[in-house]
C-alpha cells in the first residue's frame, strides 16, 4: 500500500458539474490497481494543517492506523475521502480522478472538502494519498452481460469499466445526471448500450429515475449476468433488493456500493443499514476468499 504525497498535474473540467484532477507522484511507480473501479484515500488539507496522515502499519492494520489518524487533532486533521482511481497512468506515475462539484459551479459552493478543494485545484496543489484500497468488484461469470447502475459520482468507475470491456463482452449501463449537459463519452473494444437518465432540477438522492430504468430493463435470461451499482446509498440498496428480490439475480452476481448518503456526509457516524452492508459486504468477500483457497 502507498502512503503518500501526490501534486496536482493537470485540471480538466470534462462536465460543468465534473472535474478531472491528474495527480503524480514518484511513488505512484509502485501503484498497482486490482480492478476498473479501484478506489484509494486521499487527504485534503484543512486550514492551517497538511494533508501528510501517518504512515501503515508494516502488518497492514487498518484499524490501527484509523487509530492513529484519528488522534491527530480535529482542528489539524486532513479531511479522508475516497475516490475512484478513473484512469492509471503507470508510464507517467501518474493517475486520474474525477471530482463532482456539487451546488452551483459558478459560485464558491460546491458541497463538501473534497469538492471545495477540486473546485479550486491548481498544478502543484499536494494531497495525501493513501491505497490501493480493497476493490469493491466481484469477478463475474464467464461470458456474463454487465449491467452497470448509478448516479454521477459512479461515472468514474463505470467509465473505466465500460472501457476495460474485452471484445465480445457487454454491457447494459443506466446513469442518472442531472441532464443532457452531465452525459460523457468512453470508448471501448466491447458492446455497451449506455442509457442516460436526467433529473431536470430533481434534486440528487431523490429521484426514482435509477430504480425505475433498471425495473423495466429487458436483462437477458439465456445466460449470467453480473450488476455493478453504486451512487446514494438508499437507492443502491432499492436497486439491490430489485435485482436479488425481483430479477432473482445471486447476490454474489451483485457489487453494490453507496458511496454518498442523502442528508449526511462522510463524517458522520455510520447508520444501521450502513452497517449492515458493511458487514454483508466482509461476509461475501470472506466467503468467496474460502472458495478460491485465498
Amino acid at each position: 500500500m502507498i502512503n503518500a504525497e501526490l501534486h496536482v498535474v493537470s485540471v480538466e473540467q470534462i462536465t460543468p458539474a465534473m472535474r478531472r484532477v491528474t495527480f503524480g507522484g514518484a511513488a505512484l511507480a509502485g501503484f498497482a490497481p486490482v480492478a476498473p473501479d479501484q478506489q484509494a484515500k486521499f487527504f485534503f488539507a484543512r486550514p492551517g494543517g497538511t494533508a501528510e496522515v501517518p504512515r501503515p502499519p508494516a502488518d497492514g492494520d487498518v484499524n490501527r492506523w484509523y487509530q492513529s489518524y484519528l488522534a491527530i487533532p480535529e482542528a489539524v486533521r486532513p479531511w479522508m475521502r475516497s475516490y475512484t482511481v478513473r484512469r492509471h497512468l503507470p508510464e507517467r506515475r501518474q493517475i486520474e480522478v474525477d471530482f463532482v462539484l456539487h451546488g452551483d459551479s459558478r459560485s464558491d459552493s460546491h458541497g463538501g472538502p473534497a469538492a471545495r478543494w477540486a473546485a479550486a485545484a491548481r498544478p502543484g496543489d499536494v494531497v495525501g494519498f493513501l491505497g490501493p484500497a480493497v476493490s469493491h468488484f466481484r469477478t463475474p461469470a464467464p461470458g456474463a452481460r454487465k449491467l452497470l447502475a448509478g448516479d454521477e459520482t459512479a461515472l468514474p468507475a463505470i467509465g473505466a469499466l465500460v472501457e476495460a470491456l474485452a471484445p465480445g463482452e457487454r454491457a447494459l449501463v443506466y446513469a442518472e445526471v442531472a441532464d443532457a449537459a452531465e452525459e460523457q463519452r468512453w470508448e471501448t473494444a466491447g458492446e455497451a448500450e449506455v442509457h442516460w437518465l436526467h433529473r431536470d432540477g430533481v434534486e440528487p438522492g431523490r429521484s426514482t429515475l435509477l430504480l425505475d430504468a433498471v425495473r423495466t430493463a429487458r436483462i437477458p435470461a439465456d445466460g449470467p449476468v453480473f450488476a455493478w451499482v453504486a451512487g446514494e446509498s438508499s437507492a443502491v440498496r432499492a436497486l439491490r433488493r430489485h435485482l436479488v428480490t425481483e430479477r432473482a439475480l445471486d447476490k454474489r452476481a451483485v457489487a453494490f456500493t453507496g458511496y454518498w448518503r442523502l442528508d449526511l456526509t462522510q463524517d458522520d457516524a455510520p447508520t444501521n443499514e450502513d452497517v449492515a452492508d458493511r458487514e454483508e459486504v466482509l461476509a461475501e468477500q470472506a466467503d468467496a476468499a474460502s472458495r478460491s483457497g485465498v
